[in-house]
């Protein structure tokens, strides 16, 4: 997949990617898969196991969406509230930014249709981060030395050469 789709524009990279995840893996929770109440596979981790959850979709789509050449800055994983069966539940989707100030296209395995944020009533950002930093809310950049599952997953990604 990542081969055959560095020649496409930016907006063809998105689809390729989230429907290559959103067709392949399988959702699971981390109980079930690594019997652990939260872990963040890296995009190896989860290819290998054919199952994920939310996290782990959004940062395979993440780093593959990097390998092929997207800007870090236009990439943001977002920790949200997503209303779903009449509750609120976490939920993690990815955020792509065509310019700085561009309403965001959101990645989700929920809804494999790329849609813009506006058009996601259902998510309600909490923060995003990304390798650079982190925001809270739509708010301002901040450190992001506070997510210690996500320095763990940049730490083992690095170490499987992403």
């Amino acid at each position: 997949m990542l081969g055959e789709s560095r020649a496409q524009h930016e907006q063809d990279k998105l689809r390729t990617v989230n429907d290559f995840f959103n067709r392949r893996i399988f959702f699971d929770d981390d109980i079930s898969i690594w019997g652990q109440s939260d872990y963040w596979a890296t995009p190896m981790e989860a290819m290998g196991k054919g199952r994920a959850d939310c996290e782990d979709f959004s940062i395979s789509k993440y780093y593959s969406l990097l390998e092929l050449g997207i800007p870090v800055n236009k990439l943001r994983l977002v920790y949200v509230k997503a209303m779903q069966n009449g509750s609120l539940q976490a939920h993690m989707v990815l955020a792509y930014y065509a310019s700085p100030s561009a309403e965001p296209v959101i990645l989700d395995n929920l809804i494999s249709e790329i849609r813009p944020a506006s058009r996601r009533p259902d998510l309600s950002p909490i923060f995003s981060f990304n390798s650079a930093g982190l925001w809270q809310g739509t708010g301002n950049q901040s450190s992001n030395s506070s997510l210690s599952r996500w320095q763990d997953l940049l730490q083992r990604a690095r170490n499987e050469g992403f």
